[in-house]
């Protein structure tokens, strides 16, 4: 079952009672991550009244997640739309910090690093090549590293490095500051958030009116947005075929602080171990984020001894003296996945007003400026961005998450 913390409720009937009236507003959004906060921001900024329902703010995946902003080097062979809109988006994304943190004067933590992707061994090398020559298939902005010069980069590096990648325009965003940040945002926009969770949405002839809320009230609106995360399945009231195709993806992730004698990384490291995939994200304060596991467990969130211990090994595989660094934090997110990998986003056909935004599975960050444009392009009848053509829900219409 669902965790309890999530901001939807069972669909039971809504607690109407002895309550104010409702609230009208001219949108709902279901779900405070970073998806829906944004998207709200975007939304206000074109002077739509919003809500935002979510019992903990800007908690869940986004504060869960590393920040890393990587379309390079998370690309796989077969997923060549979802690179376009990961590019599209990453090119939107220093506008959007600027903005963000003009807006509220406070900074993202966000960092135009670069990303250096290391080889352990010899078979690990081999993958690396291969996925370096299908980058520059698709010509992007990435150089073949010898072990040498992947050392002379980041020094903390293993000696036994084989070789790597440098994709100077994959960069990173300190994650929980952004969610502090946009929190403030939609604010000062005049935003609403309700720490709530949404029992059930309101119809009104087959179109969306609102949503109940679980103590009681009911906001109205003509138009409700679901960025709920892995819960936008569990919404009450959502009619057949409208219900997104995502599931958890568990992922289990380390915050590791500085110590005497241990490293300071100056940039993302990604190292392929025994060809699986570590991370070690550098923060300007010297500590290290290294995740993080992908696990199909359904709604747990338990953090285990195996999976830590996996972590500290491949990421001392890659640099040795993050051993000696402190373990500050050992956490566990849900990942909306979907079941092509793609977020889905854009209108349900069949229900006017409800639209979706989720399924954004290890890129809901790096997605959040593209997802938000078209999210609140949507809302005022704009045209949203081309790239998100190929992402809308009616493509897994039937099709369970």
């Amino acid at each position: 079952m669902p965790p309890a913390a999530n901001p939807v409720g069972p669909g039971a009937t809504p607690r109407r009672g002895s309550v104010a009236p409702p609230r009208r507003c001219d949108a709902v959004v279901v779900g405070g991550g970073v998806i829906g906060l944004t998207s709200a921001w975007y939304a206000a900024r074109l002077g739509l009244d919003v809500v935002v329902v979510d019992p903990e703010p800007g908690r869940g995946a986004s504060w869960a997640a590393a920040g890393m902003l990587a379309p390079v080097t998370e690309v796989l062979s077969g997923e060549e739309a979802l690179l376009a809109l990961t590019l599209a988006s990453a090119r939107a994304w220093p506008a959007f910090a600027s903005e963000l943190s003009a807006a509220t004067g406070r900074p993202l933590g966000y960092e135009r690093s670069g990303t250096l992707l290391v080889a352990w061994d010899d078979g690990d090398r081999a993958w690396a090549d291969e996925l370096y020559r299908f980058q520059r298939e698709l010509e992007l902005d990435v150089e073949w590293l010898t072990s040498r010069r992947a050392r002379d980069m980041e020094p903390d590096l293993a000696p036994g490095i084989r070789g790597g990648v440098w994709a100077a325009d994959d960069h990173q965003v300190h994650n929980r500051l952004l969610v502090t940040t946009l929190l403030d945002a939609v604010a000062s926009e005049g935003v609403v958030v309700r720490r709530n969770r949404v029992e059930t949405l309101e119809r009104r002839g087959g179109s969306v009116a609102g949503a109940a809320l679980d103590d009681g009230t009911v906001v109205e609106a003509p138009a409700v947005v679901i960025a709920a995360g892995c819960q936008s399945p569990a919404i009450g009231g959502l009619p057949a075929g409208a219900v997104p195709a995502v599931r958890p993806v568990k992922g289990q992730i380390l915050r590791l602080g500085p110590s005497p004698g241990s490293p300071h990384l100056a940039r993302t490291v990604r190292g392929i171990v025994e060809g699986s995939s570590v991370y070690l994200v550098p923060r300007a304060d010297g500590s290290v984020v290294v995740g993080a596991t992908m696990e199909e467990k359904g709604y747990d969130t338990t953090v285990t001894a195996g999976a830590v211990y996996e972590l500290l090994r491949d990421a001392h595989r890659v640099v040795p003296g993050v051993t000696e660094m402190e373990l500050c934090e050992a956490s566990a997110g849900l990942r909306p996945g979907s079941p092509d990998n793609g977020p889905i986003v854009g209108p349900v056909a069949h229900v006017p007003g409800l639209v979706v935004a989720t399924g954004h599975h290890r890129n809901g960050i790096l997605l959040a400026p593209v997802t938000a444009q078209a999210v609140a392009a949507h809302l005022v009848g704009a045209e949203p961005p081309p790239e998100l053509a190929s992402f809308g829900p009616g493509r897994f219409a039937g099709v369970p998450g």
